[in-house]
């Protein structure tokens, strides 16, 4: 049986056409959303040849494929006619938050590989430079460091062609509204107001009237999704009023200018306004209680990395540094970190499918390292229960090294070889509380994930 021929296959045990809501892939998965799961022959779809497994999983049904994901999905494409748009059915029963996990995996999916090569990179080279193998203002770093952070700074850029495969509009339009956020003059113009120098400006203004606000939007999450997704419906509203003649032209040039103005305007500000109220609101708890703090930082860390917002937390811990001589909120983001990792190794471990394996043990290895974004978004938004067990955990441990006033004295990569930077009056509770954030978010995963990881 050849691949097209298991495609129609598939095609007809999960219900027909008319039950595919939408269909995307990630690394090694089909995923399908689907109007009624009811109708999927899962047994039938395990047999076929080719196919690795079969799941029903966070109202995903997902088809194990392995490698040849990508030349199976375009097959299913070509059969299909094209991407359902998934507009006409719902469920009815997903919550918000899992609709927006779904789509933070859809989009993330794809650039794993590119996420989890480049944070292994990093991880090592923050382990190497921790470690003293080799010097920080070495050019050898420098090279490096341009390497795997590369990805990382032009996020963006990934994000958007991404997203726009999720959302059904143009990639490289999406693109450009990436390159609109990410071009230097705002980037430079954001870099001068961060550093106060004289003449920056908070914002251009277009033909006087509309203000453009000024940000660094690199790395950025939340903005870029969101700015995608408003493009999705301008650009389907622009081709619909746009008379055929024009259309060729001046579809794509009004879709841009005002997809572009969208998102430097009013969808980019808010993610970053977003971020900055999460700072105010961490500064706040920290006046009520440590302990506290630590038991609210610790659960909405991993959510903050997951949104991109936890970028807002480093200038609290710089000032926190300029200001008292030492910080309590980078021990809290290095239980975070660890939490991930334990949850990630608890999925490495209860999984069966070998290239799932491969890249849970990458993902997992990079946020023992300090690199959290290829566990959460290629493995913990794909099991949510795991999801919860790091979050908890990451809570509890933060909770629990603020009670005994676990501090930092600089700033370091919250990875596994950022330890010695504790050894002092604080080092047995930080070691302890590294302890309980991977030992408890790998029990707990284990405990609520079970069997479901091991297709």
């Amino acid at each position: 049986m050849g691949t097209q021929e298991a495609i129609t296959n598939i095609i007809r045990l999960v219900g027909g056409q008319d039950n595919i809501n939408n269909v995307w892939h990630c690394m090694t998965r089909l995923r399908f959303d689907l109007v009624d799961d009811n109708k999927v022959d899962q047994s039938a779809i395990k047999a076929l040849p080719g196919v690795l497994g079969a799941q029903l999983q966070s109202d995903q049904f997902q088809i194990v494929i392995g490698p040849k994901v990508n030349s199976w999905y375009e097959h299913m494409l070509t059969v299909l006619g094209k991407a359902p748009q998934g507009e006409t059915h719902t469920k009815g029963r997903k919550s918000l938050v899992s609709m927006f996990m779904d789509t933070v995996s859809g989009v993330f999916g794809p650039i794993v590989p590119a996420i989890a090569g480049a944070g292994m990179i990093k991880g090592l080279l923050a382990g190497l430079i921790a470690l003293k193998v080799v010097s920080a203002k070495s050019d050898t770093v420098v090279v490096i460091d341009l390497i795997a952070s590369g990805v990382f700074y032009f996020l963006p850029f990934f994000l958007a062609v991404s997203a726009a495969k999720i959302f059904k509009t143009n990639e490289y339009l999406a693109a450009a509204v990436a390159a609109c956020l990410m071009y230097p003059s705002l980037i430079d113009a954001a870099k001068a107001l961060a550093a106060h120098q004289e003449g920056a400006v908070s914002a251009f203004w277009l033909l006087n009237e509309l203000p453009v606000s000024v940000f660094n939007y690199a790395s950025s999450v939340i903005p870029v999704i969101f700015s995608i997704l408003a493009l999705s419906y301008i650009h389907r509203w622009v081709d619909r009023i746009m008379p055929d003649v024009l259309r060729t032209v001046f579809t794509p040039t009004l879709t841009l200018f005002l997809g572009a103005l969208a998102a430097l305007v009013i969808i980019g500000p808010i993610g970053i306004w977003l971020g900055k109220a999460l700072a105010f609101f961490i500064q706040g708890l920290f006046g009520i209680s440590a302990s506290f703090a630590g038991l609210v930082v610790g659960a909405i860390r991993p959510v903050a990395i997951l949104t991109g917002m936890h970028h807002a937390m480093t200038p609290i811990a710089l000032q926190n540094f300029s200001e008292h001589g030492y910080d309590m909120l980078m021990p809290m983001m290095f239980m975070a970190n660890m939490a991930i990792a334990g949850s990630t190794f608890a999925i490495w471990r209860i999984s069966k499918n070998r290239q799932d394996r491969t890249v849970t043990l990458s993902a997992a290895i990079s946020a023992l390292l300090g690199i959290t974004e290829p566990a959460l978004f290629g493995v913990l938004t794909r099991y949510k229960k795991a999801f919860i067990a790091a979050t908890v955990a990451s809570s509890l441990a933060s909770s629990f090294i603020a009670f005994f006033g676990v501090r930092l004295y600089g700033y370091i990569l919250s990875s596994i070889f950022s330890l010695p930077a504790y050894i002092g009056p604080y080092f047995v509770f930080a070691l302890s509380g590294v302890a309980m954030a991977l030992v408890l978010s790998f029990l707990l995963t284990s405990v609520l994930v079970g069997k479901d990881a091991a297709g």
